[in-house]
């Protein structure tokens, strides 16, 4: 197995209320198989599948809604290793490599976490500081990265 082979292909979204850009507040899920754990919506690219159509996929099976557009896409691929006892769990991948979007809802989106295979128990919209204080600690150099690419572009 190569390289690109060991990362497992995913979409991830950090995801903006439809306040902004006046209010820049971010969507994070605390997931429901990992004590006090909050990340951002994500989820493997099928074979086949475009990252933008996986992208309202993952979002609609993760949090109940697609009603959003994106706003902007992380310029490359970035990856990351999964600590050890996850890693267990998702064999043969050794990490996953992510495509990132900046996504806002739209006004009208109704946010169910109640989806066919539940992720997560709880969300809430926090301050861009506030999420990387409370994120996996494994996801937070890939987060930051995201994020910091964001606000140099005047986004976040």
């Amino acid at each position: 197995m190569n390289k690109k082979d060991s990362y497992r292909p995913n979409v991830a979204m950090i995801i903006v209320s439809h306040h902004y850009p006046e209010k820049k507040e971010i969507f994070i899920a605390q997931r429901n198989d990992l004590a006090d754990m909050w990340q951002f919506p994500q989820g493997g690219i099928d074979k086949g599948e475009e990252v933008e159509e996986a992208l309202f996929r993952e979002m609609e099976e993760e949090i109940g809604t697609a009603d959003a557009s994106i706003v902007a896409q992380y310029p490359e691929w970035i990856s990351y290793d999964f600590p050890a006892k996850v890693a267990e769990r998702m064999k043969p991948f050794k990490g996953q490599i992510q495509r990132y979007f900046l996504v806002k809802l739209s006004e009208n989106a109704k946010i169910n976490l109640d989806t066919e295979h539940p992720e997560f128990i709880s969300h809430k919209f926090v301050s861009v500081e506030d999420a990387l204080n409370v994120t996996a600690h494994f996801k937070k150099p890939v987060y930051e990265k995201v994020i910091k690419y964001f606000k140099e572009e005047g986004l976040l």
